[in-house]
């Protein structure tokens, strides 16, 4: 049988429902699950800080039924990521995200989020904590490029580079997040979609 850890997403729907923060509580998420019974759902983005000193009931309890749940997580600390990881553990996620798409300037401030697409080295090595803590499998949610970054080469550095680390499952959102000058809902409207960019890597 092929390591849990590394063989992907343990459920048969392809279909994923996207975190947002302040929004895909555990109430959302249960409305999600009425209307899409199959589809994978995943928690708003929770900080490594929010989980290791704050009340792990209220930002991991989750219902049964919200099943199959990822836990998204942001961070940059590979030993608090790899904690958070372990801590996480009792709750029965199905799979762990690390957030490397959000352009929020609060996210940015904590490093954390799209600004990471420039330390693909550093993502790399938390991604390999996670794997290292984790019992199911750990994926990625990222952008295509930040800012004026090379597209496609700044997303293919980065998957390469925790692919080799034992991440399978990559999120794609297929625009760049341009880190200053926009919010985060213009962030998901003003940058062009680049389908192509997406369809390529997953040809390679």
């Amino acid at each position: 049988m092929a390591d849990k850890k590394t063989s992907g997403i343990p459920v048969v729907a392809r279909l994923s429902v996207a975190p947002m923060i302040d929004w895909t509580d555990r109430h959302c998420r249960y409305f999600h699950r009425l209307i899409a019974p199959r589809a994978l759902l995943h928690t708003e983005m929770i900080s490594t800080g929010a989980i290791i000193h704050g009340d792990r009931q209220r930002f991991l309890g989750h219902d049964e039924s919200e099943h199959p749940l990822a836990l998204q997580i942001g961070g940059s600390d590979p030993r608090e990521l790899a904690k958070a990881v372990r801590l996480a553990r009792p709750f029965g996620y199905d799979a762990i995200n690390l957030n490397v798409g959000c352009p929020s300037d609060r996210v940015q401030s904590g490093r954390f989020g799209a600004c990471l697409m420039a330390e693909p080295t550093l993502v790399a090595d938390l991604v390999a904590a996670m794997l290292d803590a984790s019992e199911v499998p750990v994926t990625v949610k990222t952008r295509i490029a930040i800012d004026d970054g090379p597209v496609p080469a700044m997303l293919d550095e980065l998957v390469d580079r925790s692919a080799e680390r034992g991440v399978q499952t990559f999120y794609i959102h297929a625009r760049a997040a341009w880190l200053k000058g926009l919010s985060p809902k213009e962030n998901r409207e003003i940058p062009p979609l680049r389908h192509d960019v997406v369809h390529a890597l997953k040809q390679r």
